[in-house]
């Protein structure tokens, strides 16, 4: 069985993942235009930055998030202490809701997670009401989108492959599409957002990047000199100086029909 990606510390998350995720997700929560007092569904919450993003700008009357991990969670409950958030362990196979409880769902960073998409996917329709908003993002990783695929690549020419999502493949937008057309879903649109993050230096880059569980599980199969030479090569990639990164995400909305 491959090893998977494992998401343990919430505030870790929050300078390698949570940061991205509202860079890449206020523009997304734009592009839905859901209005205010809405009821929403976040699936795959994680340690709360796509929740807490939700909370600031669409203005919600209740946020249901739901994340497998405990950890993740105890790291949201702290950072949502009071509010319209609240916060359940659960899958999203399996969503505690009822039917057409909500105004609009999303998974933000997760849909290449989840073991079966095109089963987590017919479960925020169903907990959709008619005429509501079913949407997603990801990162695009089969086209180099991912923040950190530079020191993807410099462990790779190591002979060591970074740790993938299950499903890196849903994450292109003709997948997202047939994704959402399959579910029943309508008027099904799909677009990319890109976004620039800007480090002060290179250790502070390769600091963050290092903690992405997907490399940071890894690095122990490296020697000493391995790890420097990854290190060096992802280094000499750039100039001196702050460093701007720029990751791409794929995005999808459809709605419920009527």
């Amino acid at each position: 069985m491959a090893e998977a990606i494992q998401f343990q510390d919430g505030e870790t998350y929050e300078s390698m993942m949570g940061v991205w995720s509202a860079l890449v997700g206020a523009p997304f929560l734009d592009w839905l235009d859901v209005p205010a007092g809405a009821k929403w569904a976040d699936i795959g919450c994680g340690n709360g930055a796509s929740t807490e993003l939700i909370v600031e700008k669409a203005q919600p009357a209740l946020v249901e998030a739901i994340d497998p991990s405990e950890a993740q969670l105890a790291y949201a409950r702290k950072r949502h202490q009071a509010g319209v958030a609240s916060f359940t362990l659960g899958s999203a196979l399996e969503l505690p809701y009822s039917d057409g409880a909500f105004d609009a769902a999303i998974m933000a960073l997760v849909i290449f997670f989840v073991p079966e998409p095109a089963r987590g996917t017919a479960e925020m329709r169903r907990v959709v009401r008619s005429g509501g908003v079913v949407a997603a993002y990801a990162w695009d990783l089969e086209g180099g989108g991912f923040p950190y695929e530079d020191v993807h690549a410099a462990l790779s020419e190591a002979g060591v492959e970074a740790l993938l999502p299950p499903h890196p493949e849903v994450a292109r937008l003709d997948a997202l599409n047939r994704l959402w057309t399959d579910a029943g879903l309508v008027d099904v649109e799909t677009r990319e957002i890109t976004a620039s993050r800007a480090f002060p230096s290179f250790d502070a880059y390769w600091s963050t990047a290092t903690s992405a569980p997907g490399i940071e599980q890894v690095l122990p199969k490296l020697s000493a000199e391995q790890l420097q030479h990854v290190r060096n090569t992802v280094r000499a990639s750039r100039g001196s100086g702050e460093w701007v990164v720029q990751g791409r995400v794929h995005a999808v909305r459809g709605h419920v029909p009527s």
